[in-house]
């Protein structure tokens, strides 16, 4: 089983890898014609979706090194690797897009003070082509693993790309067609405002990690009392339920038990229970005796 487990890692790894790769590769190389297409056409929309493709590919390039480093084994040092390398990274994605979000505001305000005058024909053009980028980059993170929230928080990067494309996109044809100089700062402010909300989230969850809080899905007082109901338990403390990255959990409890009680019936029926809220690739069992000065300790 052991095997199966760390060549279905592997697996993961490697497609993660290779996505989040071609996504930097392809959003790298049209970050630099965006810059141009904004400079030539005067567009605030394809230069602030200039500015966040180049925080996305930062973060793609970023988040492509904690997915490598997080295939690393672990050592003496670092007992459980470089899993939380990946934290790390999504952590900093997350602030990237704050930062880009409030940028992006600030100049669609200063816009709508000295709106100049935009070639709309040629925005159009620049705006549609990022708009194909952005999906091929987005349906490339999608056959990466979608619980990874490394890859999660590059997807939602290249979402706030794709949203940037389809705000620019009206806002060329709103001025090629009304000649609505407004709607530049205006599809900006929009994009601007998606991108904060999705900022928001990625750091909030990589925060939640960080503080080593227990994963959202397991319901940690529920788990406590099924494991209290297991026949010769007297008590279940010190009950830690925590993430040590976005797909890899680990809990830890101690259980105290009667002097006749036996305890690997105890521990059997106690994993079984733990085993009902998910998968735990790192958990500890600890097994006190009451009345007995000794402890028996398990891990499974």
């Amino acid at each position: 089983m052991g095997h199966h487990h760390d060549h279905h890692n592997h697996d993961h790894h490697s497609s993660n890898q290779k996505a989040l790769f071609w996504a930097f590769l392809l959003i790298a190389t049209f970050m630099v014609v965006e810059v141009v297409g904004g400079l030539w056409t005067n567009s605030l929309a394809l230069l602030s979706d200039a500015g966040h493709m180049l925080g996305d590919a930062a973060a793609l390039g970023l988040s492509f090194l904690a997915v490598r480093f997080g295939a690393k084994k672990a050592t003496p040092n670092r007992t459980f690797g470089y899993r939380r390398f990946e934290i790390l990274a999504a952590f900093i994605n997350g602030l990237t897009l704050l930062v880009i979000s409030i940028y992006i505001l600030f100049e669609a305000y200063q816009r709508f003070f000295s709106p100049p005058k935009i070639l709309s024909g040629g925005m159009l053009i620049v705006a549609v082509i990022g708009l194909v980028v952005n999906i091929l980059a987005a349906w490339i993170l999608m056959r990466g693993e979608k619980d990874n929230l490394n890859v999660k928080s590059a997807l939602l990067h290249v979402f706030g790309d794709l949203l940037g494309s389809v705000g620019a996109i009206s806002a060329a044809l709103l001025i090629l067609f009304f000649g609505w100089a407004w709607a530049d700062p205006v599809a900006s402010i929009l994009v601007a405002v998606l991108i904060l909300i999705s900022g928001y989230r990625v750091t909030r969850d990589a925060i939640h990690i960080l503080m080593e809080g227990s994963p959202e899905q397991i319901d940690v007082r529920a788990m406590q009392a099924e494991i209290a109901e297991v026949e010769g338990v007297k008590e279940v403390h010190d009950l830690h339920v925590w993430s040590i990255s976005s797909s890899e959990h680990a809990v830890t409890c101690h259980v105290l038990i009667g002097e006749a009680t036996d305890d690997q019936d105890v521990l059997r029926l106690v994993t079984e229970r733990i085993r009902k809220y998910g998968s735990f690739e790192r958990s500890t069992v600890q097994i006190e005796r009451e009345h007995q000065g000794c402890e028996e300790r398990i891990i499974w």
